[in-house]
């Protein structure tokens, strides 16, 4: 008698790929207990299906491509943001889906598509819903899925992300935000917008594709990842006192609300600063030595599966 369930997946091929490090309780025994959960819901499902650990920085890109060229139907990013947006990049402008199963510090994009932090529901959910299609920003050829930002926040993913393993979290960030505060020259920037010109010495200019960056703090409350515009927030340099009250409203939806606060939509723009500036994709460091920024927006170029895009 054939396992309920079975016919539905036939002609399906579904690649799971796990980063071993991310969450708190990464490393080697927490990816062998994600492999065998992956093999044992897919396994009962009748889903021809493979399960790959990756081994170092750039590898979930690397066997995402490879799951694409064999026309897979469903690739899962098991890991925090960065493994996203590894596996998001590969498969953007294809036909295979795109699957999360959040285990990172704040999984922005998951948390924004309400994804069950539970790995078996997460999988579960994702293999029995509809395929949607979501918008991909990209900033100097690096493509992003929920956000992107330029000035303090970049380089405060760039010192959070070379805190040594175990010591990451929500937490740990916030910590380091906010010694940073006290510490960060916040620079001149010229963005164009549609032919505008703003000049701003801003903190910090987040570029979204949803609300929220992650764990729940929303820097874009009216973003949507399917409306075919990006989200762009300048925020003035203040204080770090007046910028630490107004952090709050990150949390209750009412940033726009805060002094010295400019939001825009917007689907190409232009950032130019006197110095090289670094910037972050889905939390993700990058340090260019460009001083000019060019954005742009590729409408549903991803397809994803598993919670709820109606948000």
């Amino acid at each position: 008698m054939p396992r309920p369930g079975v016919g539905r997946f036939l002609f399906m091929r579904v690649t799971v790929i796990i980063n071993p490090i991310s969450g708190r309780q990464g490393g080697a025994e927490t990816a062998r207990r994600r492999a065998i959960l992956a093999q044992q819901v897919l396994t009962s499902a009748g889903i021809t299906h493979e399960v790959r650990i990756t081994e170092y920085p750039g590898h979930a890109y690397l066997l995402a491509r490879e799951a694409v060229a064999r026309e897979d139907s469903l690739v899962f990013a098991w890991g925090g943001d960065g493994t996203m947006n590894e596996v998001g990049r590969a498969l953007a402008f294809s036909n295979t889906t795109l699957g999360l199963i959040p285990a990172g510090s704040g999984n922005g994009l998951a948390r924004e598509l309400h994804v069950s932090m539970e790995p078996e529901d997460a999988l579960t959910t994702a293999l029995r819903t509809p395929d949607r299609a979501i918008d991909v920003g990209e900033i100097n050829g690096h493509l992003f899925f929920n956000a992107a930002g330029v000035g303090f926040d970049a380089h405060v993913t760039w010192l959070f992300n070379t805190t040594p393993h175990g010591r990451r979290g929500m937490l740990s960030y916030v910590i380091i935000a906010a010694r940073e505060l006290f510490r960060y020259r916040a620079p001149e920037y010229t963005v164009t917008v549609g032919g505008e010109t703003i000049s701003s010495r801003a903190l910090l200019i987040a570029v979204t594709n949803s609300r929220q960056y992650g764990n729940g703090a929303l820097i874009a409350p009216n973003a949507r990842l399917d409306d075919g515009q990006l989200d762009m927030v300048v925020i003035q340099e203040r204080s770090p006192l007046a910028t630490l009250w107004a952090a709050r409203r990150l949390f209750n939806g009412t940033l726009a609300r805060a002094k010295g606060i400019t939001t825009k939509r917007v689907t190409q723009a232009t950032i130019r600063a006197h110095e090289p500036l670094r910037f972050h994709v889905d939390g993700e460091p990058v340090t260019e030595t460009s001083t000019t920024l060019s954005l742009c927006l590729h409408p549903g170029a991803l397809r994803i599966r598993g919670g709820n895009l109606g948000v």
